[in-house]
């Protein structure tokens, strides 16, 4: 066992250890408890599980990546606008009135405010978009064992698949969000404590986010003597209307994300859940802010590293990690010399977990960063699977097979359902669709084109209907899962119909659907009068009368 390895193997033992005591310590009997741990988690705390649930391994793995390599810099920026903005939405539009409605999920709500159909197309979208963002978690979790612990992807899928299962299914929503919040602390430390070293060591500036504008005119000079754009120059990799596409998708779709919103029913109030979203902006902003210069300080290492090299002399980590499939360079022309700009392959996922040892640092750094990377892959997927569970079991079992079922048959079934998503999850994890930045970005373009706008609408317009919003999600949701499916598989990497590429198809979806909603909801019966006035309440200040008798299930 090497030394990277052996400290690998130590974070790793100690921080599972840990995530197993919190679930066994949050362990519940209640489905309140289960669903949405009791609505007493405090702000802080809320928006620091908030920021571990939605900082995939996507955030920690990929983000750098595909700023680095696949979108060359600049581009990269739809990420950063995309997946923070998103909050801002959250912040503003949905969570403190999603949190007064007072339900255990987004089909609930949904279920709740339009139709029992309604809650059931929810169902189903909430299960599709959760999968979908799950499969790029449990891939993530089989690179990190695959490269630092020496095991097989199936074998690390399967270790991931486990220690979820035991947190997730003990502890339900209090026991993730407890084990979430220590797991946002590895894992900012993971990320923060390898970039400062390497800024230091590159610029002699600890903090990346200076050190980073140090070295900017250095890397884009180098990418111009081997015949690439600029880091830094507009729209090398997508067009400007391509870069509006994706950023929308992703913010919108951050806004309609199923396992983000629940977290805001798990705070003790309507305020609560607004401190939550601040809380949880300033969290994910520590990683988002750093998450460029990461880019940019191991881009620059690696065609330093490269470029020129002769095949056989690579350095160490270039060997190491083409070991597993992630980096190669191939002699195209003959003359025994590495050219990087036609004669390497780079993956995405690579730049974050190999930046420490491209860096030169210490092996306990590079254990630590995959401990990290771990955290971020599990925190999401367990806030994933609850939301399949708790749509099987709530809003299917519960609602619909068997009203009468006690709350111990409530948490049998949501155990059960939580089990078998992790199953599903894990062979989607063995087999994944694409990198793991990929798939997730595809999850936030089904989030906006299924769930954003009947929930703004849901709202704000009291007159949404209920044939409006299940058309409108149907609509939305099928449209904008055949072009994925289309483009992906039959196009490649191609730029699709009318060069929109499948990661910005969600917001031509979510436009879809709201125009279908609005349009369907002219023609069909308004909701009663009762409804429309709780949704004019809901955006009252303080508990209102109808509210109040709403959320103790009177009406």
């Amino acid at each position: 066992m090497s030394d990277i390895q052996l400290w690998t193997l130590i974070f790793t033992v100690i921080t599972f250890s840990v995530y197993i005591y919190i679930a066994y310590a949050s362990r519940v009997s209640t489905t309140s408890g289960f669903y949405v741990a009791g609505g007493g988690i405090p702000a802080v705390a809320n928006g620091a599980a908030i920021a571990a649930d939605w900082m995939s391994a996507a955030s920690f793995i990929s983000l750098a990546g595909i700023v680095a390599f696949a979108y060359n810099g600049y581009a990269g920026g739809v990420f950063l606008m995309g997946w923070t903005g998103g909050y801002v939405l959250l912040a503003l539009l949905l969570a403190p009135y999603l949190r007064k409605f007072g339900k255990y999920t987004l089909p609930d709500f949904v279920g709740d405010r339009y139709s029992e159909t309604a809650r059931l197309v929810a169902v189903l979208a909430a299960i599709v978009v959760s999968f979908v963002y799950v499969a790029g978690q449990m891939a993530g979790a089989g690179l990190v064992f695959t490269r630092f612990l020496g095991v097989g992807t199936t074998t690390g899928v399967i270790i991931g698949m486990t220690i979820v299962f035991f947190y997730a299914v003990l502890g339900g929503m209090k026991g993730i969000t407890w084990t979430q919040v220590a797991q946002y602390s590895v894992l900012i430390v993971a990320y923060m404590i390898p970039a400062f070293a390497v800024s230091t060591k590159v610029t002699g500036i600890p903090l990346p986010q200076i050190g980073f504008g140090d070295i900017l005119a250095e890397l884009d000079g180098l990418q111009q003597d081997l015949g690439l754009a600029a880091y830094s120059e507009a729209f090398t990799q997508t067009s400007m209307p391509n870069m509006v596409l994706i950023t929308a998708a992703l913010m919108f779709g951050t806004a309609g994300l199923p396992h983000v919103i629940v977290r805001f029913y798990t705070a003790k109030s309507v305020r609560a859940a607004r401190y939550s979203a601040l809380w949880a902006i300033f969290f994910i902003a520590l990683l988002y802010t750093t998450a460029p210069s990461v880019a940019a300080f191991t881009k620059l290492q690696i065609l330093q590293d490269l470029n020129g090299t002769a095949i056989g002399s690579e350095p160490g980590w270039f060997n190491t990690w083409s070991e597993v499939g992630l980096v190669s360079a191939t002699d195209a022309n003959g003359n025994g010399i590495i050219d990087f700009a036609t004669e390497t392959v780079i993956n995405n996922d690579i730049i974050v977990l190999a930046s420490p040892e491209i860096g030169g640092l210490p092996a306990p750094i590079v254990g630590l960063v995959a401990a990290g990377a771990l955290a971020a892959a599990l925190s999401t997927a367990s806030g994933l699977l609850l939301v399949i569970s708790s749509s099987v079991a709530n809003d299917v079992y519960y609602k619909k097979i068997n009203p009468r079922a006690t709350e111990a048959k409530q948490l049998l079934v949501g155990r059960i359902a939580m089990g078998g998503a992790i199953l599903v999850a894990g062979y989607f994890g063995i087999n994944p669709p694409g990198f793991v930045a990929q798939v997730v970005a595809l999850a936030f373009g089904l989030a906006a084109a299924s769930f954003f706008p009947i929930l703004v609408l849901g709202i704000f317009w009291k007159n949404c209907t209920a044939k409006g919003a299940v058309a409108g999600m149907v609509t939305g949701l099928t449209v904008t899962m055949a072009y994925m499916i289309w483009t992906i598989d039959i196009y490649g990497n191609s730029d699709g119909l009318l060069g929109i590429p499948e990661t910005g198809f969600g917001t031509i979806g979510m436009l879809i659907n709201f125009a279908v909603t609005i349009a369907v909801s002219q023609f069909t019966a308004k909701p009663s009068p009762l409804m429309q006035e709780l949704v004019e309440e809901i955006r009252y200040p303080g508990k209102t009368k109808l509210v109040a008798q709403h959320q103790a299930g009177e009406i």
